[in-house]
């Protein structure tokens, strides 16, 4: 009831639903980030956040608890909302071209990362609403922290220093995201010449 609570004062009435079927534990607001100095220091998110400012950003936030296994995000579900991973390791997959997302087989999943503490998960679509590129898994016991759009939008609204400097990190990290992506693409494309010419015998001789 608490959780359920917390939720309804942080405008995330759907929220608890679409964690609980997940099989998520509710924990309620994300307080007191501060008492986690390493996290400050390793995230890329909370990195020149003060104490203060990361407490603040804190109450914004619901907090979660995964078992190994457990599924945290989808690929393909359209939600407003991302995760900031405070304890465990994550995995993150993506299914083949063609496979079947009813099957689940393991098989059909590539995985593409693990991620650490501190890790931001899911922040692309919570910003533009689109289809989650890939899912995670909770490789460990994991606790994360669930930052919704309207969150966000509030946190501006009451803390505009506090939501600009989100939006910052927020932008950074999607443009970090993109030159990473650029770069593998560049890699591949420049590989496929050399394939080519390796298993290219060449004009046959009359």
């Amino acid at each position: 009831m608490a959780c359920a609570a917390a939720l309804t004062a942080m405008g995330a009435d759907p929220l608890d639903e679409d964690l609980t079927s997940r099989g998520l534990e509710l924990l309620g607001p994300c307080e007191k980030l501060s008492e986690h100095p390493e996290l400050l220091m390793v995230s890329s998110l909370l990195r020149d956040f003060s104490p203060e400012e990361a407490d603040l950003l804190g109450t914004t936030m619901l907090k979660v608890r995964a078992k190994p296994g457990q599924l945290l995000i989808a690929e393909g579900e359209a939600s407003n909302w991302m995760m900031l991973l405070l304890l465990g390791t994550v995995d993150v997959g993506k299914r083949r071209i063609g496979a079947d997302p009813e099957k689940q087989d393991p098989a059909d999943i590539t995985r593409l990362a693990v991620l650490k503490e501190g890790a931001v998960i899911g922040e692309m679509s919570m910003l533009d609403g689109e289809p989650r590129y890939a899912s995670c898994w909770a490789l460990s016991d994991v606790e994360l922290a669930v930052l919704t759009r309207a969150s966000v939008g509030r946190l501006i609204k009451m803390h505009p220093a506090v939501g600009a400097k989100l939006l910052v990190k927020l932008t950074q990290l999607l443009a970090q995201r993109l030159r990473n992506t650029s770069s593998q693409l560049v890699k591949v494309l420049q590989r496929r010449p050399a394939e080519a010419a390796v298993t290219d015998p060449g004009p046959e001789k009359a």
